[in-house]
């Protein structure tokens, strides 16, 4: 039988371990994110576009810029979690000229700010400052979320706008389905009475979000994610990639007011993107309109976004040189998992760097189909 000491050592111990992963969760919540260096170069309201500084010799870089934009939900931290987990740190190391779109956290002031408005004024004079930066004739956009989806609908509104390449990371496009393993699942009528929502809080709370998104996965997320922080107390790295990721999934903002309304009323339950439904300022959305080369990226075991919501697509633009690929990654895993840095990185950027040279792309051969 254990002895009286050997057991108060081995509570101790236990104790003590406690005590080390208790203080790694609050320290999670201040941990250091979105070090690769950048510089502001355009605002407006609470939206910033910032550029990320080179570390490549000019003549080693490539001409097309590369924008990233987000969702409205949660930071844009994603990109760029921590040192040597950064995919906006590895995509500069790789030689591209790489901008971010923040759109900030809306204040009460905020709340009649539409869905639509982020498309007309925010995404598309942060597009026309790019291009004015950065001296390229066009640009490539990469859509993370629901960030794919605003790329997508300005991609579509604005066909003269010259994208070159159009990369979606699991983009919550078509919702003629709603499976019990998406986010929709919570926005269905009958579900949610959305414009009681809006008028009680005016901005949606970020934590609202935040809950429904958990609850999808409830085990996994109020139980798992802390059980692998303790299983790797002992790895000081691994460690610290929890704490980035959880400061990311805790970060949470407001959705505008009437930027979620519209979203719920006009995306997901009239669905009407994808049913060629869709105008903004008497303009149509024609998805059939979009010509730029699209990589379009779907997350096998992404609980937020179905994989039937990725994919049809596909099947709606014109593009000639389009791809779709479904990599064994969930939703969040596509930015920072270990597998992401390894895999899904390097693929994205052999993707953009052919696509992303002083040719035009109407001069590149090797055009590929949806798969």
């Amino acid at each position: 039988m254990m002895g009286i000491a050997e057991n108060a050592r081995q509570v101790e111990k236990s104790y003590l371990r406690m005590a080390e992963g208790a203080k790694a969760i609050v320290d999670s919540l201040d941990a250091p994110v979105g070090l690769t260096p950048k510089e502001l170069v355009w605002s407006l309201n609470k939206t910033n576009l910032y550029r990320y500084t080179p570390t490549k010799p000019s003549g080693e870089r490539l001409p097309v810029p590369l924008l990233l934009v987000y969702a409205l939900i949660n930071r844009t931290f994603i990109f760029d979690l921590a040192p040597g987990r950064s995919f906006v740190e590895f995509m500069v190391g790789e030689g591209f000229d790489v901008y971010l779109l923040d759109w900030g956290r809306p204040g009460p002031e905020d709340r009649n700010t539409s869905f639509d408005d982020y498309v007309t004024q925010y995404l598309y004079r942060a597009v026309r400052k790019l291009l004015r930066i950065s001296g390229a004739p066009d640009l490539s956009i990469l859509g993370y979320c629901l960030g794919a989806t605003i790329s997508t609908v300005f991609t579509a509104l604005y066909p003269e706008v010259p994208i070159r390449n159009l990369i979606l990371l699991t983009a919550p496009i078509d919702f003629a389905e709603q499976p019990e393993s998406s986010l929709a699942l919570w926005l269905q009528e009958g579900r949610l009475d959305v414009d009681r929502l809006v008028e009680s809080f005016d901005n949606v709370p970020g934590e609202l979000i935040r809950h429904w998104a958990k609850m999808l996965k409830p085990v996994e997320n109020f139980v798992g994610a802390y059980v692998n922080l303790f299983r790797q107390l002992e790895d000081k790295s691994a460690v610290q990639g929890w704490q980035a990721v959880n400061r990311w999934v805790e970060d949470v903002v407001p959705v505008a007011g009437a930027a979620f309304r519209q979203f719920v009323m006009d995306y997901v339950r009239a669905n009407k993107l994808v049913r060629g439904q869709l105008e903004i300022d008497g303009r149509p959305v024609d998805l059939g309109r979009i010509r730029a080369a699209v990589l379009n990226v779907v997350a096998q075991y992404d609980h937020l976004v179905a994989q039937s919501q990725a994919q049809s697509i596909m099947g709606l633009i014109s593009s000639q040189d389009k791809e779709m690929r479904v990599i064994p990654s969930t939703h969040v895993g596509i930015m920072a998992s270990a597998r992401a840095r390894d895999k899904l990185w390097p693929e994205i950027a052999s993707w953009l760097e052919p696509r992303s040279g002083r040719l035009p792309l109407s001069a590149k051969a090797g055009a590929s189909s949806a798969t």
